[in-house]
């Protein structure tokens, strides 16, 4: 199953819930389906997970990547280039990773108005077994949030719950309810449940998406 609806996706969410591990994902089986996704790495927040970090590696995958300036570099000030405008509005397939939590999302705010206008999915991506997403009522609050600061509304969920090299069929198979919850008092539809390719849940997880792990952390 490809979960991705619509033109331009944002992907949004707590720190340290998968983001850029699963945009990497979606950009990837967007190109191996034919189509020419561009990766638009809006992180300049966080300095260990970035898609702009695997820019090459991508591109011979056929994914383009627009990063912030000064991704690959130790400067403290990157800024977004100005052909993200161009990505938004002209791309055939947008994916846009998205920094954590209200902070992050800022940057996104910055360009509201164009992806508005693309009618774009934001998927709110949540993991049950990170720290202050552990209930429901976190990730909503936390959701709120990103929102606000982004000035854009989720569309749907994403639940990417895992415990990276540790997840087990019962790591995914715990944090349904959780997804269930955090969809309910959003109303927003679960899209995808991401699953590691070498778990079999097939018949147990509805909207299963599987992905591989590509990012992982300097000290993993």
């Amino acid at each position: 199953m490809f979960p991705l609806e619509r033109r331009v996706t944002v992907v949004c969410g707590h720190y340290g819930v998968g983001k850029t591990n699963l945009s990497i994902n979606l950009a990837i089986d967007s190109a191996r389906q034919g189509e020419s996704p561009v990766l638009v790495d809006m992180d300049v927040v966080n300095p260990y997970f970035r898609s702009a970090d695997y820019s090459r590696w991508l591109s011979e995958k056929g994914v383009r990547v627009v990063g912030p300036n000064f991704a690959n570099t130790n400067l403290d000030t990157p800024s977004m280039p100005g052909e993200v405008a161009g990505a938004i509005d002209e791309g055939e397939r947008v994916i846009i990773d998205a920094g954590g939590d209200d902070a992050g999302a800022t940057v996104i705010g910055t360009y509201a108005s164009r992806i508005s206008a693309a009618d774009p999915d934001v998927l709110y991506v949540v993991n049950r077994y990170r720290s202050l997403t552990t209930r429901p009522e976190e990730a909503v609050q936390i959701l709120r949030e990103i929102e606000g600061a982004s000035r854009l509304k989720a569309t749907a969920i994403a639940n990417n719950s895992h415990l990276k090299q540790r997840t087990e069929e019962s790591t995914i198979l715990g944090s349904l309810p959780f997804a269930d919850a955090v969809s309910d008092a959003t109303g927003l539809p679960i899209r995808l449940t991401a699953v590691p390719r070498a778990l079999n849940l097939f018949n147990n997880v509805r909207n299963i998406y599987p992905v591989d792990v590509y990012v992982r952390a300097p000290w993993e």
